[in-house]
């Protein structure tokens, strides 16, 4: 499993994670969350960003490490948004332009496709996955386009009619209601979610069962994929940090810091107390360079979740 708890050493184990494995975008990140910050580290981080960006006004390259290719993508441009957030910077033109090319690839409904969308005779279909994220990012930053309205509107429906949401559903549901306007209709929403979230057993409370059964799939879930109170809040302000009690989010948090591995960086998915089994798509080649870029980006985010809820990092 683990080397050791965050908060010996788990800084600086990390440090040396990140400058051996990551991108430059990771490592310029790294050093504005935890090693002095500032406004020309916020510049480097901006400067790395700016690399994957196209002409479009989206963004591609691999910015998110599962999409290959130099294409365009709203993941890609999500990825972007939430790197802008963390240092301050969404906001302004560069920003507000994005606002073209959500239009240009979304749905009628305002709605954005995981990926590019394709020459579908009845167009682009979007949904909750993608758009929940980026609506509650710009929401959250106060940009507006007139897509948003659209968008907006769609992940209201989304979140709300929802019955059976998939874990990842749900955490773009959370993105959105943490930060629309409406924030007594968020708080409706979201209790009736996180009730959904326990009674359909979409998070693990005991982490200490992880991996001790068969890794399955299922409700959306890859393969030996768990997900525990801190991947849905994943700071205290979270309207999801209202799903769990005390105990069951230190359980959860203790299994982060915990997780950090004997290189310094944390996994992709939770390790648990069994061995881990190889999860890779074998049949994409890029599979594993994808793991490789991924590891950085969850370590970076990993430290910031556990500064977040005030455990030690250094």
């Amino acid at each position: 499993m683990a080397a050791g708890a965050a908060g010996t050493g788990a800084l600086r184990r990390a440090e040396e994670f990140v400058l051996l494995t990551a991108r430059v975008l990771e490592q310029r990140r790294f050093a504005y969350h935890f090693l002095g910050g500032g406004a020309g580290a916020a510049d480097a981080v901006e400067r790395a960003l700016a690399a994957y960006r196209n002409e479009d006004e989206g963004y591609g390259h691999a910015l998110e490490p599962g999409l290959r290719g130099p294409q365009s993508r709203p993941s890609h441009v999500v990825h972007a948004l939430r790197v802008l957030d963390s240092i301050g910077r969404c906001h302004g033109q560069p920003v507000e332009r994005l606002g073209r090319y959500l239009t240009a690839v979304s749905a009628p409904d305002g709605a954005l496709p995981h990926l590019v969308p394709g020459r579908h005779r009845h167009g682009p279909q979007g949904d909750l996955l993608t758009t929940g994220h980026a609506v509650g990012l710009l929401h959250r930053n106060d940009v507006w386009h007139p897509w948003l309205f659209r968008a907006t509107d769609f992940c209201w429906h989304a979140v709300e009619s929802s019955a059976a949401p998939t874990p990842h559903e749900v955490r773009a549901a959370v993105a959105f209601l943490d930060s629309v306007p409406d924030r007594t209709r968020a708080e409706a929403a979201a209790d009736r979610l996180g009730r959904l979230v326990r009674e359909q057993g979409l998070v693990v409370l005991d982490p200490g069962q992880l991996g001790a059964g068969p890794q399955a799939a299922g409700a959306g879930r890859a393969p030996g994929e768990h997900h525990l109170p801190h991947h849905y809040a994943r700071v205290p302000r979270s309207l999801a940090r209202a799903w769990f009690t005390d105990d069951e989010m230190a359980r959860s948090l203790d299994f982060l810091a915990a997780d950090q591995q004997r290189d310094g960086g944390w996994p992709v998915l939770p390790a648990g107390p069994a061995p881990r089994q190889d999860t890779e798509r074998r049949w994409s080649p890029g599979a594993a360079l994808e793991r490789l870029e991924r590891r950085p980006v969850v370590t970076v985010e990993a430290l910031r979740t556990l500064r977040a809820y005030g455990r030690p990092v250094a």
